[in-house]
Order: C-alpha cells, then sequence, then structure tokens
C-alpha cells in the first residue's frame, strides 16, 4: 500500500503579522495533488493541523475542505492531534467526519475504542495503525489510568508511560497485517526545525525509539519541523511541515513523505518537496547594499548594519516590499546607559544629547524633537 504522511501544517499562522492564508491554501491544494498523483492508498496528518488551539473559521475552512480532498476516492484519512491543535474540538469534530470515512483522533482512545484503527487498504492489504495523539504531563497520567483502570504512579517518567500506552496500542500487530503508528511528540537526536514549541519539545516530554516495537513496519511522526529519519528498531520519520513556519526554518526543505509497506517487510520512503509556499530568507547589509537585494517574492528579514535613526525600518520595508522583520546588527544596536559623574549645572538637552550619544541612539531629529518638547513643557 501507498502511505501519504504529512505533520505540521499550522494553518492559521501568521508572520510578524502577516496573513500566510494564501500560501497554506496553495500548500494544501499541492499535498491533495501529490495524493492523487501517486494514487495513495490512505493518508496520515499527524497533528499540528492548526497554529493555535482557537482557529478562525477561516482556518478551519481550510483545513476541513483539505481533509475533504485528500478523502476523494476512497483513501483513508488519519488525523491526531498536536500540541497546537485543540484536542476537544478534534473529539467535536470526529463523529461528523467519521460519517464521510475520515479518522479523527482528538484524545487518548483505548485501542477497542479507536486507538487502534484496523481497516483494509484500497490495494487489498489489512492495516493495523496505532495512533497516539499529543499528551501533556499531566493528560499522560489520565491515559495511563483509562487504559490500565487503577490509579497511576506518579514517580514514573514521561518517556515510560508513552511506551507503556505504545505498548498496548500495538499489542494486535500481527505478521500478515501493515502495522503502523503515528504520534506527535519528541525523541532525542531528532534535529528541531526551528518553529518548535519549546516548552513542549525538550527535557521531560522527550520519549524513547524503543517504545516502538520491532513489528511496526513504519511510524509516522510529527511535531519536528525538519524532515528526518529517527534510528530505531523500525522505520521511524518526521514528515516535516510543508511550509517554513518561521525564519528558523530557512534552511529546511518543506514537503511531505511518500511511503511504500506491504505485510512482513519494512517501509521504502521516498521524499517529496513542495514549492508553492514562499521562501523566506535572511539578508543584511547597509542601506546602500539592501538597495542592490533582489527581494523577489521571498518573506525578508533584514539585518541592518547602521547606526539606528529615526525612520530605518520605514525605508527598509519600502525598499523591500517582502521585509517582515528589521532589525540592526548587534554590532550597531544601542548599549544600556550608565550614570556619569559631573552632571550637575548641565542643561537638559545636553545630558540628552550625551545619552543618545554614550547608548548608540545619536540622531538630529530626535534631539531637535527633544528640544521642542521641553520648551513647551518648561514654558
Amino acid at each position: 500500500m501507498k502511505i501519504l504522511h504529512t505533520a505540521d501544517w499550522h494553518v492559521g499562522k501568521v508572520l510578524k503579522g502577516r496573513s500566510r492564508v494564501d500560501e497554506h491554501r496553495e500548500v494544501l491544494r499541492e499535498l491533495v495533488a501529490a495524493a492523487r498523483s501517486h494514487d495513495v492508498d490512505a493518508v496520515i496528518v499527524a497533528g499540528d493541523l492548526f497554529d493555535t488551539s482557537a482557529p478562525t473559521p477561516e482556518a478551519q475552512s481550510l483545513v476541513l475542505n483539505a481533509l475533504m480532498a485528500l478523502r476523494g476516492d476512497g483513501r483513508d484519512v488519519v488525523v491526531l492531534a498536536g500540541n497546537h491543535d485543540n484536542p476537544q474540538l478534534l473529539e467535536v469534530y470526529r463523529p461528523v467526519l467519521g460519517r464521510l470515512g475520515l479518522h479523527v483522533i482528538g484524545s487518548f482512545r483505548r485501542p477497542d475504542q479507536g486507538g487502534t484503527l484496523a481497516f483494509t487498504a484500497r490495494s487489498g492489504e489489512p492495516v493495523r495503525l496505532a495512533v497516539l495523539p499529543f499528551l501533556s504531563h499531566r493528560y499522560v497520567v489520565r491515559a495511563a489510568e483509562v487504559l490500565t483502570g487503577t490509579a497511576a504512579e506518579h514517580n514514573r517518567d514521561y518517556a515510560a508511560r508513552i511506551g507503556e500506552l505504545i505498548g498496548a496500542l500495538t499489542a494486535g500487530f500481527h505478521a500478515d497485517t501493515v502495522n503502523l503508528v503515528t504520534t506527535h511528540g519528541t525523541l532525542p537526536g531528532g534535529a528541531f526545525g526551528g518553529g518548535e514549541r519549546e516548552a513542549q519539545s525538550i527535557f521531560s516530554y522527550y520519549f524513547e525509539p524503543t517504545a516502538f516495537p520491532p513489528a511496526t513496519q513504519y511510524a509516522a511522526l510529527g511535531h519536528l519541523h525538519r524532515r528526518q529519519q529517527i534510528p530505531g528498531p523500525c522505520p521511524i520519520w518526521y514528515s516535516g511541515s510543508p511550509l517554513a513556519v518561521d525564519f528558523g526554518e530557512e534552511g529546511n526543505t518543506p514537503g511531505a513523505l511518500l511511503v511504500e509497506v506491504t505485510p512482513g517487510r519494512p517501509a521504502v520512503v521516498r521524499e517529496l518537496t513542495f514549492a508553492s509556499a514562499r521562501r523566506l530568507r535572511t539578508v543584511r547589509g547597509t542601506l546602500e547594499q539592501l538597495e542592490g537585494v533582489d527581494p523577489g517574492d521571498d518573506w525578508l528579514k533584514v539585518i541592518v548594519e547602521e547606526k539606528p535613526r529615526v525612520g530605518l525600518a520605514d525605508d527598509v520595508r519600502q525598499l523591500l516590499s517582502g521585509a517582515v522583520d528589521v532589525m540592526l546588527d548587534e554590532r550597531f544596536r544601542p548599549v544600556p546607559a550608565t550614570r556619569r559623574a559631573g552632571t550637575a549645572g548641565r542643561s537638559p538637552r545636553e545630558l540628552f544629547r550625551d545619552y543618545l550619544a554614550a547608548t548608540g541612539r545619536h540622531d538630529d531629529q530626535v534631539a531637535a524633537l527633544f528640544d521642542r518638547l521641553h520648551d513647551e513643557v518648561s514654558g
């Protein structure tokens, strides 16, 4: 069977206040086109459909229409909640989309209550798919209680609990079925893409690749935005995001993964790249040097190598229409002012000009504005 593995859409994400709705629309069209052109049997969306737990109606419309398009031609579509998603919202979608043939899992479910899906692929293979949405620390305890029916032992760490849950969800794997796992979380050794929510990605939120049993033929992960394979007892992959979420992800190659798998054999993985989103790029230089930059259709972070002055950022944005983040090179950033001796008897105008010079902020227009304000206040 063929699987299209995708994750980390982050629909609704803005970039320094700039809407990216049109980019997301084009990227999701590219994703649907890939599902059709490669005639995949199933699509796994491994979390973070939305950028926020309270997505706008426009963001929800984009996501739901994309999911319905992916479902076309009878494909199985499996969706789970990531750490940016609202699991309760996905549970609201669950019964409605379930009637339309989509499998939506917002919260942890026992294997016999939707946590382990059993279906026959369009290509004829029997499939077992264990689904574990993102679980915070407090919810991983609740999930363990739901699974065992006993009080959780609070001294067990997050990784151990996740391992127990995956073990329960994969207990029904057989040699004659296609055995898959999908979840949303952080594995040690994974390279961060740059736009992940750090508090839910590091330290006690790690779990080990050994949580996946060797009988697993493919583990489809979401959360890290850089497409990559993780060493482990089975093929383990992050699909990465289909577009660069912020400037920390300039070096990423957006796309998805095409997976071919049959019972008893490890998956064969092929990387797909997408090009419909605008590129994110950092440029630097003086204003004169920036005049020679071709902005193209890129979103730009501009690092200016000049002393600060009034209107500098506006000049940069007028010069480079795609500039969404303008900042000073650290060599030209103002330094904190220090208290100086010998200020007695000096006028406010002299003190203010000394302050501007000492902090690297000197600007004739600012000094003139201060004089004007001082005259108005002092009468």
